[in-house]
């Protein structure tokens, strides 16, 4: 039922992230704010396919 789902920040668009989410409680795209370490601060990253 988990699917394995990749991060990337929103500001400098590189996967920094892969972890996993259960669809039938999360149908929609995560967004979840994680420590990029190329922008060096906390920043949005978002699921991406």
């Amino acid at each position: 039922m988990r699917t394995l789902v990749t991060l990337a920040c929103t500001e400098c668009k590189r996967r920094n992230y892969t972890t996993t989410k259960n669809k039938s409680t999360m149908p929609d795209r995560m967004e979840i704010k994680k420590y990029c370490p190329w922008c060096r601060h906390h920043t949005l990253h978002k699921e991406t396919r």
